[in-house]
């Protein structure tokens, strides 16, 4: 009986597929005789990385970990339980302040976070105007802690002083939770470090109406389920940090009854809904307490190579790894490619900055740009790369998530689960997708782009993974 089959799998009987991995020079050269081409971008790992490389990949408790790790991540069933003020629910005293990224000093801090904290100060009564904020600042009047020290995140700056209010986000798979201050809309406000009267002003509403009013929505409502309300925006073309519209149509179709409800003047219920209803990007917060939750329901899991933390304070970009606790692996922060709005340019951008990576971290945002190809017009781009930067991430992430899924991906969920590991290995970096602050105090937004870690972090947190990992038998 004869085979039918063809000789070597048919490669002599059909077009060729060439495939190019990291070399530039062959892919141009086949390209010029009209011969397809699909490019990877791929680069063997840098040399110095190769021994805690085979050390960490050599771990036997990695696998295991992992899957735990990320597991939980993906498990993880965050709800808005409650609306509070900093005060009561994270226990802020006067004179202290938290704000993104790893720790920071004064000395240290970018003009946005600056700008942000002296606002804080004028907000909370400690200083009469922004100038004497920034003197009793310098003289160390306040206390400064990383918003992620206190089960929190924020937007850009981040600051949250003790009159803030808060969304109080509960895990209900894991027990967890986390915080994260209320939007205040787009342009000069106190997350991108102005000051004005108008910032202040916008505030102290904040404090007085918005805050209390969506406290009685919520607790009148009950607990709403986000992760299910995350995976209706992605598949109505948001991905969950720079293009929030749906999410936040959604949330307000959630609480418009209970808000309506509200034992208060109607004119505070048109306020608010005026407010939300103008700024799309007022879901942001609510996704990036959700994925506080899940992100920190990874932690502390020995021999782990999970990120469970990207942040950046506008001067330093930082990760924190499940397998190496509360430590901070930091690096300078890094410029965002994007477009500027009006007659702002490069020159007037900072650094960097924000805790909102942390939705990327948990597999939205960068992570999920293939849903939402509307997203190239804001930090600029074609629908092509949009797509082509989530199936990029897929790369170096462990899963994708079960209930986040892409239409354009034939319902594939995000990736999901940054990989130290693979993220060394490959080169590839994951993608940020982020606002842009003005360098100066009291600018506020300058425009919005696509930005990546510096790729130190990912070595350093290697290194000391490798160093933990158990000598002898296992």
């Amino acid at each position: 009986m004869s085979d039918a089959r063809p000789r070597l799998g048919g490669l002599l009987t059909r077009e060729p597929r060439v495939v190019a991995a990291g070399v530039g020079v062959l892919a141009e050269a086949l390209a010029q005789q009209a011969v397809p081409v699909e490019e990877v971008d791929w680069r063997p790992a840098p040399e110095e990385s190769l021994p805690a490389l085979n050390a960490v990949l050599g771990d036997p408790r990695r696998a295991d970990a992992n899957a735990r790790a990320v597991g939980r991540m993906l498990s993880a069933r965050p709800h808005l339980v409650d609306v509070r003020p900093a005060s009561e629910v994270l226990g802020l005293e006067p004179g202290v302040f938290l704000h993104a990224g790893p720790p920071l000093e004064w000395d240290r801090a970018s003009g946005p976070m600056r700008g942000a904290l002296m606002g804080a100060m004028v907000l909370e009564g400690l200083a009469g105007t922004p100038e004497e904020a920034e003197r009793a600042l310098a003289r160390g009047a306040a206390t400064l802690e990383p918003c992620h020290h206190h089960g929190a995140v924020g937007p850009m700056a981040g600051v949250v002083s003790p009159s803030m209010w808060m969304l109080v986000v509960q895990d209900d798979e894991h027990g967890g939770t986390a915080c994260c201050s209320l939007n205040e809309g787009l342009g000069k406000v106190l997350r991108y470090g102005a000051y004005g009267p108008e910032v202040l002003e916008r505030l102290r509403w904040m404090g007085a109406v918005l805050g209390p009013l969506l406290r009685d929505a919520v607790r009148r409502h009950g607990p709403i389920d986000l992760v299910g309300l995350i995976a209706q925006a992605l598949q109505m073309g948001d991905e969950l940090h720079n293009r929030n519209r749906a999410a936040t149509a959604l949330l307000v179709r959630e609480l418009g009854a209970d808000l309506v409800a509200a034992d208060a003047p109607r004119a505070h219920v048109a306020e608010v809904f005026r407010f939300v209803a103008g700024n799309d990007h007022f879901f942001l917060n609510a996704a990036m307490a959700a994925a506080k939750a899940a992100a920190d329901a990874a932690r502390g899991v020995p021999g782990s190579t999970l990120v469970v933390a990207m942040a950046r304070n506008g001067t330093d970009f930082g990760i924190q790894v499940s397998g190496t606790g509360d430590r901070w692996f930091t690096g300078p922060a890094q410029m965002p490619d994007g477009l500027y709005l009006g007659s702002y340019g490069p020159a007037d951008a900072n650094p960097d900055i924000g805790d909102s990576a942390i939705t990327e971290t948990a597999g939205m945002g960068g992570f999920a740009l293939a849903a939402a190809p509307a997203i190239v017009r804001f930090v600029g781009g074609q629908v092509p790369d949009a797509v082509a930067a989530t199936r990029r991430m897929y790369e170096i992430t462990l899963a994708e998530h079960p209930v986040l899924q892409i239409p354009l991906l034939s319902f594939r969920g995000t990736p999901a689960g940054v990989d130290v590991t693979r993220v060394v290995r490959t080169g590839i970096l994951p993608l940020i997708d982020t606002g842009i602050a003005g360098r100066e105090p009291g600018t506020g937004q300058v425009g919005a782009g696509l930005v990546a870690p510096p790729a130190g972090v990912f070595a350093d947190a290697l290194a000391a993974l490798a160093a933990a990992v158990p000598r002898g038998p296992a």
